[in-house]
């Protein structure tokens, strides 16, 4: 991917591997802008997020690596905020970065992409489901407070699916951040998950792309040898659609680059 927008560090409690060695395998599969974006504090869910404390150490790691890199790559400083009614935190969305990407990890607080609570989707009708997670995109995007959608229908990791047409359920929301001028990620992590699919899916991906709605890149890696992975897979479901440029995203604003 030229651009891959949504990577983690050790600070979110769940990755591995040094700032450097990202960066180095960004280089390594011809990557020309890189962004970190970690998981924002949030006094919720603590032990999956760094404090509010280490986002100095975070962006100065990530500072260094401008320095360090930039005669080879653009290294750039973004934040992937989780959208939680009550936890939301003016320390994040006014903080000065690249961008932030808005994501929903949870329902009702309930954490429905992390395995140890998997058991719920058993006691849920998929449908209404579906449609509680797109309104909480909606009123996401609606905030005005992010640039980039992450992982727009992550939903479906374990592969619980609705019956009814996802464009329809996601409807309203596509239609918010068209509104709000927001970005939408190709997110190659699904690849990696038990739904085997990246986010969105290709039937999503069409109806964005008849919104035209700009689109981004992201390995979501949590390890360094995930940068990259699936890039070129990510550019052709890109491209399927109808899709030659993606955004870029400096100071909080966005420039359109050909991939």
């Amino acid at each position: 991917m030229k651009i891959d927008l949504h990577n983690h560090t050790i600070l979110c409690n769940h990755a591995t591997g040094s700032v450097n060695e990202y960066v180095e395998a960004a280089i390594a599969c011809g990557t020309k802008y890189f962004g970190f974006s970690d998981h924002a504090p949030m006094n919720y869910d603590k032990e999956y997020r760094m404090t509010f404390e280490q986002m100095e150490l975070y962006e100065q790691w990530v500072r260094d690596a401008q320095e360090h890199y930039k005669d080879k790559i653009t290294v750039l400083l973004g934040y992937e905020v989780d959208y939680l009614s009550h936890y939301m935190d003016e320390r994040v969305l006014k903080r000065p970065c690249d961008y932030l990407i808005g994501s929903i990890h949870f329902i009702d607080e309930w954490g429905f992409d992390n395995p140890e609570y998997i058991a719920k989707y058993n006691t849920m009708d998929m449908d209404t489901l579906y449609v509680r997670y797109f309104d909480l995109v909606e009123m996401m995007a609606n905030s005005g407070n992010f640039d980039i959608v992450g992982h727009l229908d992550l939903l479906k990791l374990f592969k619980f699916f609705p019956k009814r047409d996802i464009r329809h359920l996601a409807s309203n929301a596509l239609k918010a951040i068209k509104k709000a001028n927001m970005t939408i990620e190709i997110n190659v992590a699904g690849l990696r998950k038990p739904v085997g699919e990246m986010y969105p899916s290709p039937l999503l991906l069409e109806a964005i792309a008849e919104l035209e709605i700009p689109i981004t890149f992201g390995s979501d890696a949590h390890r360094p040898d995930q940068v990259g992975m699936f890039s070129r897979e990510a550019q052709a479901l890109a491209r399927s659609v109808g899709y030659t440029h993606c955004a870029l995203y400096r100071n909080r604003d966005r420039e359109m680059i050909k991939f």
